[in-house]
């Protein structure tokens, strides 16, 4: 696209960024790719854990992204869209049931397992412990609204189930935590 070199990419709104991509411009593609990879790589992982498959998962939805950019529609979250393509790919790919696996959730960060401190890493330990205890549909939820950080209406959508069905799975997940935590 022409004149994108002066856009700083990094700054911009999903929306002004994906309005770029549509347009062709590589850079935005690119800092589409480097904004999300890395949340839906570990998203996509917890749906399949097959690193391979993800990974090709991964790569076939950004070229087919850019090759249908022209048609696709607006998007106001890249993130959203991101997440639902790929959990749709990954189910026909790996044909699998839309839940995730019976491996208990990772609930640690990168940054969180750099912290030596013997309490937080028990701390750690016990929540893994009790979100591997929650049956997969209520694991998918609470990582989907707290780790994710998406909304009601996004998990929804990602889920294809009502609004109400997730406030319902997210409150039955936290009830079992607390009730476990005691």
């Amino acid at each position: 696209m022409a004149g994108s070199e002066n856009i700083n990419h990094a700054s911009i709104a999903d929306h002004e960024l994906w309005i770029a991509f549509k347009q062709g411009d590589t850079e935005a593609f690119s800092e589409m790719y480097q904004r999300y990879a890395g949340t839906l790589y570990n998203y996509g992982y917890h749906l399949v854990p097959d690193t391979a498959l993800v990974q090709d998962a991964m790569q076939d939805l950004f070229a087919d992204l850019w090759r249908t950019r022209h048609n696709l529609s607006d998007t106001s979250s890249i993130k959203y869209y991101l997440f639902r393509s790929l959990r749709r790919r990954l189910h026909r790919m790996a044909d699998i049931k839309p839940v995730l696996p019976s491996t208990p959730l990772q609930t640690e960060s990168i940054e969180e397992l750099k912290i030596k401190t013997e309490e937080y890493l028990l701390l750690l330990q016990r929540l893994q412990q009790l979100m591997s205890r929650l049956p997969e549909r209520q694991q998918e939820v609470i990582r989907l609204r707290f780790y994710d950080n998406f909304n009601w209406e996004e998990i929804a959508g990602i889920l294809q189930i009502n609004e109400q069905s997730v406030r319902n799975l997210v409150q039955r997940a936290i009830a079992k935590l607390r009730e476990g935590w005691k």
